[in-house]
């Protein structure tokens, strides 16, 4: 009898079933009461992905670059390709970048990370670095998932080199045009 309940056969029985679902309030850091969060159906409870040594696994992606990052608790330690990150990203900048998914999570120095990272140049290694941080850090706390993916550190970012055509120089640039 309670399959029947939870049938849906047009928009309006799912409008009437998602304003049904119980809503909890959940507590703010302040002690606040923020915004509601549903606990009914329409919620999506994720499962920690975590392997047998205590890891997250994911792959992070931009450019060429591809990144495979584990992820488990330690001291904030970040190795890339056998190397520290003072080392194989030089850059300040492009360690900023790798650190942003801790920063909006609010655990920096918490977890060691250890990466591989292949293809691209040093700036899409980075990005792809964060790809993948942001999306271990989601799969080992997924109560983070909803902070990391709303700074947008979750979406792989699309840009891609465009292919040089024929008849062009580059991919737009046409050759110098002589009148005579």
């Amino acid at each position: 009898m309670a399959e029947t309940e939870n049938t849906v056969s047009s928009l309006a029985d799912l409008k009437d079933l998602t304003a049904s679902a119980p809503v909890a309030a959940a507590p703010s850091e302040g002690g606040e009461v923020a915004a509601p969060v549903r606990t009914g159906p329409a919620a999506v409870i994720r499962a920690r992905e975590v392997d047998a040594q205590g890891r997250s696994y994911a792959t992070g992606r931009r450019k060429d670059a591809v990144a495979r990052v584990w992820l488990k608790p330690g001291s904030g330690k970040v190795t890339v390709n056998g190397r520290d990150q003072e080392v194989y990203f030089a850059r300040p900048t492009l360690r900023l970048v790798i650190n942003q998914p801790f920063e909006v999570a609010g655990r920096e120095g918490q977890y060691d990370i250890v990466c591989t990272v292949k293809g691209g140049g040093l700036s899409g290694q980075a990005g792809a670095v964060k790809h993948g941080i942001a999306q271990a850090l989601s799969k080992f706390e997924p109560e983070l998932r909803s902070a990391v993916k709303a700074a947008g550190f979750l979406t792989r970012d699309p840009r891609v080199v465009e292919r040089k055509k024929y008849g062009k120089a580059k991919a737009r640039r046409s050759f110098q045009f002589s009148k005579r």
